[in-house]
């Protein structure tokens, strides 16, 4: 049933303009470089060298997807990121569906950040990795960035701005002086997986992807940014060049510095590596420090993301009603919820199965493709819908960046493997039913009926303004967006 303007649930926009260009692109790096980029190379191990490959072409990847993130938040310049790109392409229940897999893969990411925080804590205390003590101090890990987070919006963005700082100047230093200690016999086998070289490519690049997870955040949050149409895809695109030349000059000196076996066991590779270049262990508990700041800082963006996401889509009649509260500006409800359920997942991974951190990482890789895969499509589809707006150069380009971006995140599913898909299906299948409650509830006054799509009742300013309202500006748009292409 056609619905009209009336009939949408009303919305109480986010925080205006909160946020500028560098702490934009702090939130960006900031969510990207957490304690994954500490601990992937003990988890890319297994691979040998070949992951390399691996990480350039999700590199590639990940620039593609950053593209097109920036491009999608020029159009559509509101908080909600790929549940907002999704409803507006494709419909409420793309749009559902896309905002539940990304909340799942918020959440479930923020317990795989955190079991390879604590990995790093535990170069201190609890050495003998008691599993009871693990426990506590990944629970202690997720609840402090709560805490920072409840203070306001503002107060989170300079804490992003100073842990990010914090977090980048030790991996560059290993980054770049590893490069002198690297001795060519710890590498070993080029291909160690035991399988053929395409397949180890694709296991390792579903591991390497979980590295960029992240570079969405800034358009996540496009509500509560200043000028989004510039600044989103200027700190999505730049943040994620940033951390790529992190993320492989950091992964290659750390190969090329602790011996392949060393690093299948290791639980804080860098630490490891720091201690092999300089000796003793001063330069590996200096590493743990800057890993354990690395992915407070992390978790201080992400569980902003975790429930701002949810929020938006609350708002629009897409998530329950409780997501839509808000305290000082932040999406208190959501943050909560999120981090008690990453919580309970944090204790079901370490009591549950014997690769804890590689095995939630696979599952939030799989859950955050199915986002990243329809905003790529909601991308293709705005081209083709839309091609007489737009000049033959840029279509061509344009086309070309997300079918990249689409390509690559169908490749990026299949090497997950059965047991993430297994689970990440399994959590897929949980939001059908919030989905029949939501739209049921309508009926009895929640929204009335679906709210109408988003280009229809939505206009430039709106805090989630969609592509048709501002299609009339796509023309003046290109010069700029071709900027940070």
């Amino acid at each position: 049933m056609k619905t009209t303007k009336e009939s949408r649930p009303p919305r109480k926009p986010a925080t205006p303009g909160s946020l500028g260009l560098p702490t934009a692109s702090a939130l960006v790096i900031g969510s990207v470089i957490g304690t994954g980029v500490f601990g992937i190379p003990a988890a890319l191990a297994m691979f040998g060298p070949i992951s390399l490959v691996a990480f350039a072409l999700v590199t590639v990847g990940a620039l593609a997807l950053a593209v097109v993130f920036g491009r999608l938040a020029a159009r559509i310049p509101g908080s909600g990121g790929p549940y907002l790109y999704a409803r507006d392409a494709f419909g409420d229940f793309a749009g559902f569906i896309n905002g539940w897999s990304y909340w799942v893969t918020a959440w479930a990411g923020n317990a795989a950040i955190v079991v390879a925080l604590t990995g790093y804590v535990e170069v201190f205390v609890n050495t003998d990795h008691n599993i009871g003590w693990s426990i506590v101090i990944a629970t202690i890990g997720l609840w402090i960035p709560v805490l920072i987070n409840v203070v306001g919006i503002r107060t989170l963005g300079a804490a992003q701005v100073i842990f990010t700082i914090l977090k980048v100047v030790p991996l560059v230093f290993i980054a770049l002086v590893g490069l002198f200690f690297i001795k060519a016999e710890n590498f070993g086998a080029f291909n160690s997986s035991g399988t053929d070289g395409w397949s180890a490519i694709a296991g390792a690049g579903a591991i390497a992807l979980f590295a960029y997870l992240g570079i969405e955040t800034a358009s996540v949050a496009a509500g509560r940014v200043r000028n989004p149409k510039k600044n989103i895809a200027r700190a999505t695109v730049w943040g994620t060049v940033i951390c790529a030349v992190i993320y492989i000059l950091g992964t290659f000196a750390v190969f090329g510095t602790v011996s392949n076996q060393a690093l299948r066991t290791s639980t804080a590779p860098f630490s490891d590596a720091a201690n092999a270049m300089f000796g003793g262990d001063l330069g590996g508990q200096i590493i743990a420090v800057a890993a354990i700041v690395s992915g407070l800082g992390c978790l201080v963006g992400w569980t902003f993301i975790v429930g701002e996401m949810p929020n938006a889509a609350a708002k629009d009649g897409m998530f329950p009603r409780a997501f839509a509260r808000e305290r000082r500006g932040l999406p208190i409800f959501g943050i909560l919820a999120s981090t008690i359920l990453a919580t309970l997942l944090t204790v079901l991974a370490y009591t549950n199965f014997s690769n804890v951190f590689t095995t939630v990482l696979l599952l939030t890789v799989f859950t955050s493709v199915i986002p990243y895969m329809f905003s790529a499509a909601a991308q293709v589809f705005w081209l083709v819908t839309h091609r007489r707006q737009t000049s033959w150069p840029h279509f061509a380009k344009d086309v070309t960046i997300a079918g990249v971006a689409l390509a690559f995140t169908f490749w990026a599913l299949a090497g997950t493997g059965a047991q993430a898909a297994y689970y990440g299906v399994f959590c897929f299948l949980l939001g059908i039913p919030l989905y029949i409650w939501l739209r049921a509830s309508k009926k009895n006054g929640y929204g009335a009926e679906s709210p109408a799509p988003l280009s229809s009742t939505l206009s430039v300013g709106a805090p989630n303004a969609a592509p048709d309202a501002i299609a009339s500006n796509a023309a003046t748009d290109a010069p700029e967006l071709e900027q940070i292409s």
